[in-house]
């Protein structure tokens, strides 16, 4: 909306303000898209840990069922865990336009010692080992869907803003800056007559 009388300092300073506005709009068109790119790739990278944790729950169901066919359910409960198969965090990161990407992984860690097995199994290790297999597959697809997640929020945010200044503040602008060109315009004539009517008289 217009403030105050048109002026030509006033159509100077709105267009410069459109031409920000549009660079500003490009840049954020531009950050959707880079932003729907590493959605994809993270998303690929989903699906691909995802079919692992399906393969990992597939082989800890069929090693808990034969060695629980094996140590019944009370032995298994008492089966030592692996010596060594005590887990810790490995986190690493990267930042894509202030976004952080992480990727987590379960890696072995400093245990203290655990008693051997009364009755050691081939089927109870395998289970032992199908279900750290498992946990770390649920883990690294934890990590990539706080990405899909972070991602996400900060694409539907971008496109709020571009959408915003593309159909709401751009329009205002160039409503203004035409008004206030009709109006200097007008201005322009009226001046033009009143002198041109103002030569005739002298």
């Amino acid at each position: 909306m217009n403030e105050g009388s048109p002026t030509r300092s006033r159509l100077i300073a709105l267009r410069q303000e459109q031409r920000a506005m549009q660079e500003g709009y490009a840049f954020l068109d531009e950050k959707c898209l880079i932003l729907a790119g590493a959605m994809l790739r993270e998303l690929r990278r989903h699906d691909t840990l995802l079919e692992a944790l399906a393969a990992a729950q597939r082989e800890t169901d069929a090693a808990l069922q034969a060695a629980v066919a094996r140590h019944g359910i009370e032995g298994l409960s008492v089966y030592p865990p692996d010596p060594g198969a005590s887990l810790g965090l490995s986190q690493s990161h990267e930042s894509l336009i202030g976004i952080v990407l992480r990727r987590v992984e379960l890696v072995p860690a400093p245990s203290a010692p655990v008693a051997a097995a009364v009755y050691p199994s081939p089927e109870a290790e395998a289970c032992r080992s199908a279900f750290v297999a498992l946990a770390r597959a649920a883990t690294a697809l934890a990590a990539s869907v706080g990405n899909l997640v972070r991602l996400e929020r900060e694409y539907r945010r971008t496109v709020r803003r571009a959408s915003s200044l593309h159909d709401v503040v751009l329009p205002e602008l160039e409503r203004e800056a035409a008004a206030i060109a009709g109006q200097l315009e007008e201005l322009e004539r009226d001046e033009a007559l009143w002198v041109r009517a103002a030569r005739r008289e002298l």
